[in-house]
């Protein structure tokens, strides 16, 4: 079985905090094995790896945004880690591009030793603003069931939400199901927490037409979104925190590794 597949599923957003807030709307990420990624580009006729198609997943809209390829500086990242790759498997979670349009909140990638154990998560973050950043998270101890991982926040997202917070991810590791879910929280306790889940489809043509005609105009629909619930959190009260300049470095490495 192809280590590539579509979820389909829905993402939710509860805001705790000084006011209460919840979004939920249907949602549809791709899940690509970058040594796969071009056999697929070349297999399937709606979607394309570096050129156009109706779904298709560009290298320069993640990472560095440069020609390097992309699975190379992901291995480049792990060993500034520390980690050793050795050609073990690389899995990104992201949106596709749909006709040519894309936004990615956030983009997960699954980074596996050449044993095949988990090695490293490596979570990469745009805001609105055409602004980048990732956070590296060694796997440390043997992952069963969700794992779960934790972070500083270093790179200015919402206008709503102060720098000074920590994020706590949760992931299942992809099969017939998957979920990300973050919880965000500052000194006091809970104030956001957002998730997808979705359930696994094969990756094909007839999957791909019937998954862009229930998600049409895609990153249309999720920016669109995003400046939407603003403008309702503004109409409660919220206002937006100055936005500080982005982190020097692109990526933050950390060494949290995994909470049982």
């Amino acid at each position: 079985m192809s280590a590539s597949a579509l979820y389909l599923g829905a993402v939710v957003h509860a805001r705790l905090r000084p006011v209460r807030h919840r979004l939920r709307y249907r949602m549809l990420n791709i899940l690509l094995d970058l040594d796969e990624v071009a056999a697929l580009g070349r297999r399937l006729v709606l979607f394309g790896h570096n050129r156009g198609a109706l779904f298709s997943f560009h290298d320069a809209d993640h990472g560095d945004g440069s020609a390097t390829p992309l699975r190379a500086q992901i291995e480049a990242l792990l060993r500034r880690a520390g980690l050793d790759p050795a050609g073990g498997r690389i899995r990104v979670l992201c949106m596709p591009r749909v006709l040519g349009m894309v936004f990615n909140p956030i983009t997960v990638y699954f980074c596996h030793g050449a044993d095949g154990a988990l090695q490293a998560m490596l979570y990469e973050v745009n805001n609105t603003f055409g602004q980048r950043h990732s956070y590296l998270i060694p796997v440390t101890g043997d992952v069963r069931g969700a794992l779960r991982q934790r972070c500083d926040k270093r790179f200015y997202v919402s206008p709503f939400m102060e720098m000074g917070l920590t994020y706590n991810f949760r992931v299942t590791l992809p099969d017939e199901a998957l979920s990300l879910g973050i919880d965000v929280h500052d000194a006091t306790g809970p104030l956001l927490f957002a998730a997808f889940a979705g359930r696994r489809r094969p990756l094909t043509d007839a999957r791909l037409l019937a998954a862009f005609l229930s998600h049409p105009l895609l990153a249309a629909r999720v920016l669109g979104g995003i400046h939407w619930e603003a403008l309702k959190l503004w109409w409660k009260g919220m206002r937006p925190r100055p936005r500080p300049a982005p982190p020097a470095e692109p990526v933050t490495i950390s060494s949290q590794g995994h909470t049982p």
